[in-house]
């Protein structure tokens, strides 16, 4: 069965197939979103070199400072799933309006935060507003350019999704030590007050429909579930193994209610359920959720090898470590806008294909690291991966939204949120895990490591003696240490090869209607 729908988002006109160009309308659309975007990605990537700082400001373990990303990641999956619902409930508009007001207001009482513990909470209440922000954008994107030019809007809203993980650390590094830790959270305030005026005079006004009824038992399944889930894949890093109790018993409870999620979704009683896996009867929008969750494992996983690297082997500051990344963001910018014009005229089959074949050459690169490779060779790696990447994620996402009549598409945009947050946090966890082994298999690289963690904290006489004792163990412990990374980045190769297998299976056409897979299925 196949559903008729207009295009464009409630208060725009609807753009015809053969208008292929993107109109002003869309392009200040698309300029809401990004803002949005920026805000909420570069927040994850920024505040993560603040760790170390938050230490000593707060007298704090490592351990105890790792909520402050923990808690605002567990708010981001809380709040994903009832995404869908809401934005049907009360209309787009409006629920960004919200979510942008909710991530700027958090960041103000971050920035005003005097203990740890009022920290990680206005982190929660951040990371509630930033958690609609991305599926948010994407409905509203999708909607308003329609799927014929989905793969060019999906171009630019890939941009702070791909440079965010990049540029981040360059950001909160400058920040910190150019003012103070304060100002990484600071700095969203005008952002967000431009973000919100900008939203409220450019998005059309919602035109809300009578309300689906809310799945309440979905909700006290699916977002707890994800919630314990997530908090159990994070700790894993810190304990070193899943069968740790702190690691154990949250992945497992997580998975258990997810588990009982599922049949109830499906169940023909459950008229409108918190996420419709339903959609998954869409042949297209299963392949490409699959081919979304094996590249996130593998990118965001690889994205925290990248600067460790940089600063534990060739000892590189956080900041200079984020600036090396550059061209793995210049090389995605050139070919993210192309590919998204290709997605659009030729289906994103070929565009994917092309890119991760680019993206597996450049990690396969990087399993020839060593403790003195060349920066040519290893910021030329980055480029090339830069360039697949930037043909890859979001055709992935285009290739399943484009398939969705205008009533799935914030049901679709929730699932794929979903989806790559639940894949970034495996991939990170499993990278981690890889790497502190392997620096484990070897004494030498173990003890620099941490000697250099000692060296951070002395002064006097007592950092010149461990100064000493690192120049002594490095001809052995740096090779030894460049090897663990190199042996994790074979891991990472071949997850990102193994994208694809279902990329081959993506579409090679440009979009056709788009259906109701839960139509078809007498939902």
């Amino acid at each position: 069965m196949s559903i008729k729908t207009e295009s464009a988002s409630p208060g725009l006109p609807p753009t015809p197939p053969g208008d292929d160009k993107l109109d002003k309308s869309v392009l200040l659309v698309a300029g809401v979103v990004v803002l949005g975007a920026i805000m909420s990605i570069l927040d994850i990537t920024v505040v993560s070199v603040a760790l170390e700082t938050f230490q000593n400001e707060f007298e704090a373990t490592s351990a105890e400072v790792a909520w402050t990303m923990t808690g605002y990641t567990l708010a981001l999956a809380s709040v994903i799933p009832l995404t869908g619902w809401a934005a049907d409930r009360f209309g787009t508009k409006r629920l960004y309006l919200l979510a942008v007001g909710l991530f700027t207001l958090g960041s103000v009482l971050c920035a005003l935060a005097d203990s740890l513990q009022t920290l990680v909470i206005f982190r929660v209440l951040q990371g509630l507003g930033g958690g609609m922000l991305m599926p948010l954008g994407m409905t509203i994107l999708t909607r308003a350019a329609g799927p014929h030019r989905i793969g060019r809007v999906m171009a630019v809203l890939g941009i702070p999704m791909l440079l965010g993980p990049i540029f981040g650390p360059i950001v909160g590094g400058y920040l910190i030590e150019a003012a103070s830790w304060h100002w990484i959270f600071l700095i969203n305030l005008p952002i967000g007050a431009i973000a919100f005026i900008y939203a409220l005079v450019v998005l059309p006004k919602d035109n809300v429909e009578p309300s689906e009824t809310f799945d309440w038992l979905g909700m006290l399944l699916l977002s707890p579930g994800l919630a314990a889930f997530l908090y159990g894949v994070s700790s894993i890093p810190e304990h070193g193994t899943f069968f740790a109790r702190e690691v154990a018993i949250p992945t497992i409870v997580g998975i258990l209610l997810v588990a009982a999620f599922v049949p109830w979704a499906l169940n023909r009683r459950n008229a409108h359920p918190l996420v419709e896996l339903r959609l998954f009867a869409n042949r297209k929008m299963t392949v490409a959720v699959i081919a979304m969750a094996l590249f996130a494992m593998a990118f965001f996983g690889a994205s925290l090898l990248f600067p460790l690297y940089f600063q534990q082997v060739r000892g590189e500051d956080a900041l200079h470590a984020g600036l090396l990344l550059a061209p793995q963001g210049i090389g995605a910018m050139i070919t993210m806008p192309i590919a998204g014009l290709m997605a659009d005229k030729r289906g994103p089959g070929k565009i994917v294909m092309v890119g991760i074949t680019l993206i597996t050459i450049g990690m396969a690169m990087f399993t020839q690291l060593e403790a003195d490779t060349s920066y040519a060779f290893l910021l030329g790696s980055l480029f090339v991966m830069g360039l697949g990447m930037g043909a890859t994620m979001m055709p992935i996402m285009s290739s399943a939204l484009q398939t969705l009549s205008d009533h799935n598409i914030a049901r679709g945009s929730t699932l794929m949120n979903i989806t790559q947050q639940v894949a970034a946090s495996m991939g990170t966890a499993l990278f981690s895990v890889v790497l502190t082994n392997q620096i484990k298999s070897s004494d030498s690289a173990g003890a620099y490591l941490g000697l250099k963690g000692m060296l951070s904290q002395a002064t006097g006489d007592k950092a010149a003696e461990l100064k000493a004792q690192l120049d002594a163990i490095a001809p052995v412990a740096l090779p030894d240490l460049a090897d663990s990374f190199a042996t994790v980045f074979v891991v990472g190769t071949i997850l990102v090869g193994c994208v694809l297998i279902p990329a081959f299976f993506l579409p090679r056409k440009p979009p056709e209607e788009p259906v109701d897979p839960t139509a078809m299925m007498g939902h």
